[in-house]
């Protein structure tokens, strides 16, 4: 049953709900074993979270950061700040020193909790510049601390200035305080664009948010979640703490790479995921299907295709599928399905909430098929995660991002810009007010920068608008719509379109590196490094006959015409990609300049 208590008691509130029962686990690195935390012991943490913080002299509303990959700790410290009325303001683990120094600096930050050397390295060299930071608290006891640091103590250490409750009579009173309207974070958006933005989000933001999706999504106490994407991302973060309001148990996956290895370890039955993870599982098994025998190639197919037929013709239009489908279907759910999922970690399945960026056509028609229920969904950082999602007991068509919530307002604007209203909008961004004022009108509505339209009570995405492009002919291009119908193809690992003020659309192609070389030893072609790989005719005429085979569905001014494939992967540290991995196009198009001009040459 939904705990709709405010953040500042939820956690003591569920302790009192479920005692003992687990309520985070974590992968202790020391041990590779997987550790369990209570509801009583959470609570206990939080408690002395907030007690160390008084004892540091943390004042209501006072900034701190959280800057580390998903650990338990950092929950203790997001939920401790809120009792005291303070806020936390999470970096991304992958966060550069330009961009912790200019964030410490937005936001006046004295006390950063860094998680493991990166971070606490980062850090260090920020505080030495003079910024106004003044304490490290850090996580991993492995960390290796500067000979010149004077300042930094391990989060044990803190915890031991809570120890005994010594500050409760203060913490309770602080926690009676809260208002609705008190900043709880400071959200930083990526920006694809320039420097980043605090998105403020409020204590009715969440408790808005938490209370919206009752009965939107069919969460249970006994549902097992695995944390994956970072908590920093509004979306892992407000779907964290609807989960929590569930009763559920959250398995922290510290590291992202580890996120199959923790699949098959913990058998989850939700979680939420960006579209990359899905084209990635895709990839994997249309591998496996090409590499399988000839008769387990037919299986495997058959399956996919009744599974289409039966979840996604039939039951996500709201019909019974024939009975000669349902009981072929039950065979293959019960034998060939069931064994992909269990090879995935996925046997006790539940549903998936997915987004972030578009989801490519095939890749969602293989995860229905495939018997698992993913949830497409719409949100920003700056609605504080969900703005519509499917509804599990509702039709579904393939390619919108759901039925909008029923606390968030909806109208289209110029050029069928998204126009947002509500409990769970932002009311601006931290100490900017200008570019508050060009993001919210004066009626209250936020410009999302999307286009889109409603059909049979479903929201389409069409594209953002300032991403579209303009070719040199006057045609528009929508680029994301390219890309994500490409990228399905299980040579590409991303693929980034251009076309902006150019004759014709080209593309620059990030290959699956491995497969190529397949592919060069079979054509016995002399191919030793990436770049060799990448420049061959032989291999980009291969490259490009599969994108042709795809694109025949496009008008002919979208087809890309030239590619070019490069020989690494695009790059945070090369400022080509954003911490959440959404290209900075402006970034790509000055780093690989030579390359695209040369595409464009008579």
């Amino acid at each position: 049953m939904l705990n709709k208590s405010p953040l500042p008691v939820l956690i003591h509130d569920q302790a009192r709900r479920y005692g003992n029962r687990v309520a985070m686990r974590y992968r202790d690195d020391s041990c590779q074993e997987w550790r369990d935390i209570s509801w009583n012991t959470f609570s206990q943490r939080v408690y002395q979270t907030s007690n160390a913080m008084l004892a540091l002299g943390v004042e209501e509303q006072e900034n701190m950061a959280v800057f580390s990959q998903n650990m338990p700790e950092g929950m203790f410290v997001d939920f401790g700040a809120y009792g005291i009325r303070a806020v936390t303001i999470p970096f991304y683990a992958t966060s550069s020193e330009m961009q912790v120094k200019y964030m410490v600096s937005d936001a006046s930050i004295r006390i950063i909790f860094v998680g493991e050397q990166y971070q606490y390295d980062t850090a260090f060299r920020v505080l030495k510049m003079g910024s106004k930071l003044e304490k490290l608290i850090i996580f991993d006891r492995n960390v290796v601390r500067n000979p010149e640091d004077q300042v930094s103590i391990y989060f044990d250490e803190f915890l031991d200035l809570g120890c005994g409750l010594p500050r409760q009579v203060e913490v309770q009173r602080r926690t009676a305080a809260v208002v609705p309207g008190d900043l709880a974070n400071i959200l930083y958006t990526s920006g694809t664009t320039g420097l980043s933005k605090g998105v403020m989000i409020t204590h009715l933001m969440y408790s808005s948010a938490i209370k919206a999706h009752e009965g939107v999504l069919p969460l249970t106490d006994t549902d097992v979640i695995l944390n994956f994407l970072p908590f920093t991302h509004v979306f892992e973060r407000g779907w964290a703490y609807l989960c929590i309001a569930n009763g559920c148990t959250l398995a922290v996956n510290r590291h992202p790479e580890d996120v199959l290895q923790s699949m098959r370890e913990i058998h989850p039955t939700c979680m939420c995921a960006v579209p990359r993870f899905w084209e990635k599982v895709y990839a994997g098994v249309q591998e496996r299907i090409e590499k399988s025998s000839p008769m387990q190639r037919r299986l495997l197919q058959d399956a996919l295709e009744v599974g289409y037929l039966c979840n996604v013709k039939y039951r996500m239009k709201g019909l019974l599928p024939p009975v000669p489908l349902r009981v072929k279907y039950a065979f293959y759910e019960k034998t060939v399905i069931a064994l992909m999922k269990k090879e995935l970690g996925l046997e006790r399945a539940h549903f998936f909430p997915t987004a972030g960026a578009a989801i490519p056509p095939k890749v969602e028609e293989f995860v229905h098929a495939a018997g698992i229920v993913m949830i497409a969904g719409y949100g920003l950082t700056e609605s504080t995660a969900t703005v519509s999602c499917d509804r599990w007991n509702r039709t579904i068509a393939l390619g919108s991002v759901g039925r909008v919530l029923d606390n968030v307002e909806i109208k289209f604007g110029e050029n069928n810009e998204v126009l947002l209203r509500g409990d769970t909008i932002t009311k601006g961004y931290y100490r900017k007010a200008e570019v508050t004022e060009l993001s919210i009108d004066r009626d209250g509505w936020f410009h999302t920068g999307d286009a889109g339209y409603m059909k049979d009570g479903e929201l389409f995405l069409t594209d953002r608008i300032k991403d579209m492009f303009k070719t040199s002919n006057g045609k528009y291009i929508a680029p994301q719509l390219i890309e994500s119908k490409l990228c399905v193809d299980r040579f590409i690992d991303q693929i980034v379109v251009i076309a902006e003020g150019r004759k014709f659309v080209s593309a620059l192609i990030i290959p699956q590196y491995d497969l190529l070389r397949e592919i060069a030893a079979e054509k016995g072609l002399d191919c030793r490094t990436n770049a060799e790989l990448c420049s061959h005719p032989e291999i980009v005429r291969f490259m490009k006959y599969r994108i042709d085979t795809m694109q025949q569905e496009f008008a002919h001014y979208e087809q890309v015409k030239k590619i070019t494939l490069l020989p690494e992967p695009l790059s945070v540290e090369r400022g080509e990609l954003t911490n959440t991995l959404k290209v900075r196009r402006p970034v790509l198009n000055e780093n690989y300049r030579d390359l695209i001009d040369k595409m464009y040459e008579e």
